[in-house]
């Protein structure tokens, strides 16, 4: 009987770390991040209209199921820690797609706030010395809410 006891209480506490393990997985991104300015999809389809640039940053496959009209591949390869700390060495995004004019702006975006590519590549993009960097936070499914086009 003890030995039954023991089973369950190590079956219990296992359930108990696997579901901690999965909310911290599922941890959303900050509401906003220093030197970029936070967009809505309204925002974001006014300045797409007027020619900004706007980064897709999920994976390849994501991108062609579906995406913003006009937006560009530009994964965000992700190893490091969904935090605001993450070390960026361990990720990685190609900057050289991005514009050479660093004052002309970007918009990036992914999945919404459990997303953290987005978060990433605008804080790498800022480190770079990019300084009109706008992030998308809500991303596609704030762009599909929105009824806005996509390709």
């Amino acid at each position: 009987m003890i030995s039954m006891t023991k089973q369950v209480s190590h079956l219990l506490g296992a359930v108990v770390l696997a579901s901690a393990a999965v909310t911290a997985s599922a941890v959303d991104t900050p509401p906003s991040l220093a030197g970029v300015t936070v967009i809505g999809a309204a925002q974001a389809n006014r300045m797409i209209n007027d020619g900004v640039a706007v980064y897709d940053v999920r994976v390849a496959a994501e991108y062609a199921e579906a995406h913003i009209k006009g937006a560009k591949s530009l994964p965000y390869k992700e190893r490091s820690a969904k935090a605001v700390d993450f070390d960026k060495s361990k990720d990685s995004f190609d900057l050289r797609m991005l514009p050479a004019d660093k004052n002309a702006p970007v918009i990036f975006y992914c999945n919404a706030g459990e997303c953290w590519k987005s978060y990433k590549a605008s804080s790498v993009a800022v480190s770079a010395g990019y300084q009109r960097v706008h992030w998308l936070r809500g991303g596609l499914p704030e762009w599909r809410a929105a009824k806005l086009p996509i390709e």
